[in-house]
């Protein structure tokens, strides 16, 4: 008998879709878009071969102890009791040994459900490990937001960006990775917005808007400095606004003074009348919406980018008006009681922090045998594929004495080096509870298929280790709806009411906002309510500069089909995106390398060389090269990751990855 149940997609997305799973038995048959505000009844194509996913004959059921070399990746199957109590022997013997911060978790975003993503962090505070800070996506762009509007990021709803005059989609494409803007985008341009798109690559949503500027990587300060010129000297500035709430005025327009729009036009790559044409734009919409995407924070002036870009919304006053302001992420909406579930009453002081964009070198050590890292745990992340410096982490992995647990659906890159590989759940068979950073509803899932197998969630087996570790915080005897509920449990406006009963029986409800939701509007989030205009952002020159050796600059915008490693092993998706990873080169730089369209090619930086299947297009702006998506390595022709290319530099505000600074060089393969 068929069922259609409901739940909430948990991939790191803006989207956090609901969603419907249809089910007979314990098989799951298709999943849709569930009749939602903000999901409006489709999935993405992507998700919805979640089926394929689910049953696929390659996913973990049992644990799993080495047997062969680091890396070979041959296991033999164990039971829970032998790979747990294995485990915990080998982490008393490392504290011992190394002390308890020589133990290292490795995660991020594999789901992003609080419970299954977050809890596990509690053993580790519990432990008294390393703690490892969450920087490889989103560190550097949340760091400047905050910076210019203080704590708790927010940003315009939504669903009130159909009532933008003008719309600016700036390193950011939402027909790829927020598929569920865009009815409203559609929305919004009915009313007669325009929407503008400002990206080196031409993707769909570049054909979608109204305007493309195909800017030069890395120039994006420059241009909205440009853009703060305009507004300033043709007085298009809210006075009234920045009186009330602005600081550092003076060193801003100093600042932006240097950036003409004839300078800027060059430095950008574009022409005159295109950056003249956006500073029209800009100056004759009262209710823009400015749109910035985290990719484009991830080079070494990523977080100045930012902070220019972001600073327009105030300097514009549109943040006080219906469909203005702009948005990043509205995660700091929901003002959760995250005292206790993941561990933070636990944390001691003077712990060593581990910036895990730096995996590779914390691996390694300074010195042979010197690696301050005993044990690594990986759960919800593929270090050996989505880490920086890939060569160096596959170094640090191939260590012997380096003890290596991995929590996984499938036999990952990462999974080959695991001493003990145990199966996880996937979210159709664990509850857990879902904030979002693409709307404001709370959503609760509960499990709707039973475990395949001996797979368990990540709670399980962390509540296992604690009791084997002899942690006795209450913590670790909670359930996931006494954790939930307990989340709940705050005196925020924005979810006083919301109970966890409440939001089990609705399964979505909207943060308490108030009816006409306008962040910003009075101020930052700073105590004197200002928002910070100084020090003022700047266009940083990047030390990694293009050279005769290595003359253009490589992206890796998420591809159609294969964003990161989450569903990369799935047959349907990978022939959907040709069969192998793809790179994007415009046609001259392919005539003067001497590539031809499908061909295979060599990409080399100073860190290393991949192959990969070039398409010769002009989708490509000249000097750079667009990598489609994150592969599994494994996959790819010659076992690689693309992050074989790439360092362990940091950006210039929060210590975030720098995947789109690499300078690179192609020839034919």
């Amino acid at each position: 008998m068929l069922r259609v149940l409901p739940s909430v997609c948990p991939l790191d997305c803006p989207d956090t879709c609901a969603v419907n799973i249809t089910v007979k038995g314990d098989q799951v048959l298709k999943l849709d878009g569930a009749d939602h505000p903000i999901t409006r009844k489709f999935a993405c194509v992507k998700m919805a071969r979640f089926p394929e996913k689910q049953h696929h004959p390659d996913r973990l059921t049992v644990p799993l102890k080495r047997v062969g070399r680091k890396g070979e990746g041959k296991f033999v199957p164990v039971s829970w009791d032998e790979a747990l109590e294995g485990i915990a022997a080998e982490l008393k013997l490392r504290i011992t040994r190394f002390g308890e911060q020589s133990i290292l978790p490795f995660s991020y975003a594999g789901t992003m459900g609080l419970i299954e993503r977050d809890f596990p962090l509690a053993f580790f505070r519990g432990l008294g490990a390393a703690e490892l800070d969450w920087t490889i996506c989103a560190a550097t762009g949340g760091a400047a937001w905050e910076f210019n509007y203080g704590p708790n990021k927010l940003s315009t709803a939504p669903e009130d960006v159909e009532h933008s005059g003008l719309i600016v989609l700036w390193g950011f494409n939402p027909l790829r990775s927020n598929s569920h803007l865009v009815p409203i985008l559609k929305a919004a341009r009915k009313r007669g917005a325009r929407i503008v798109h400002i990206d080196p690559f031409r993707n769909e949503t570049s054909k979608f808007a109204d305007t493309h500027l195909q800017v030069s990587v890395g120039t994006d300060a420059a241009l909205a400095l440009c853009m703060g010129r305009e507004i300033l000297s043709r007085e298009r500035q809210d006075n009234e606004y920045l009186d009330a709430y602005a600081t550092g005025l003076d060193a801003y327009q100093a600042a932006c003074q240097e950036w003409t729009i004839e300078r800027t036009a060059d430095y950008c790559g574009l022409s005159i009348d295109e950056v003249r044409c956006l500073a029209d734009a800009l100056c004759a919409s009262q209710n823009s919406f400015i749109k910035v995407g985290y990719g484009l924070s991830r080079n070494e002036g990523g977080g100045n980018a930012v902070r220019a870009i972001t600073l327009l919304p105030a300097l514009l006053g549109s943040w006080k008006h219906k469909g203005g302001g702009g948005a990043l992420s509205t995660s700091g909406g929901f003002y959760l009681n995250t005292n206790r579930y993941s561990g933070e009453h636990l944390l001691r002081p003077n712990r060593r922090h581990v910036n895990q964009n730096q995996l590779g070198s914390e691996l390694v050590g300074s010195e042979p045998g010197k690696s301050a890292t005993s044990a690594l745990i990986v759960f919800n992340s593929n270090p050996a594929a989505i880490a920086p410096a890939s060569g160096l982490v596959r170094q640090g992995l191939e260590r012997e004495d380096l003890f290596t647990v991995v929590i996984e659906h499938f036999q990952t890159d990462t999974a080959d080096y695991a001493d003990y590989l145990l199966p996880a759940t996937t979210f159709v068979e664990h509850p857990d509870l879902y904030t979002a950073y693409g709307h404001y509803y709370l959503q609760w899932a509960e499990p709707i298929v039973p475990r395949m197998g001996d797979c368990r969630p990540n709670s399980w087996i962390f509540k296992q280790l604690a009791a084997r570790m002899q942690l006795d915080d209450p913590v670790f005897s909670m359930t996931t709806e006494e954790l939930a509920a307990e989340l709940l449990d705050s005196d925020h406006p924005h979810v006083r009411d919301i109970t966890f009963d409440g939001l089990r029986k609705e399964r979505s409800i909207r943060l308490h906002l108030p009816e006409d939701f306008r962040p910003y509007a009075d101020g930052s989030n700073f105590p004197d309510r200002k928002i910070r205009f100084s020090p003022a952002p700047s266009q940083l020159e990047f030390e990694e500069r293009p050279s005769e050796n290595y003359p253009l600059r490589l992206i890796s915008p998420p591809g159609p089909y294969i964003v990161n490693t989450s569903l990369g092993n799935l047959e349907s998706l990978i022939k959907a995106a040709g069969g192998e990873p793809q790179v994007v080169v415009h046609p001259e730089d392919a005539a003067q390398a001497g590539i031809e369209d499908g061909q295979r090619i060599q990409i080399s930086s100073q860190s290393g060389s991949i192959l990969r299947r070039a398409i010769v297009s002009t989708d490509a702006k000249c000097g750079v090269v667009v990598a489609l998506g994150q592969w599994w390595p494994k996959l790819a022709p010659d076992k690689k990751s693309l992050n074989e290319l790439t360092t362990e530099r940091l950006t210039d505000l929060g210590g975030g990855s720098t995947f789109g600074n690499v300078t690179v060089r192609i020839e034919g393969a």
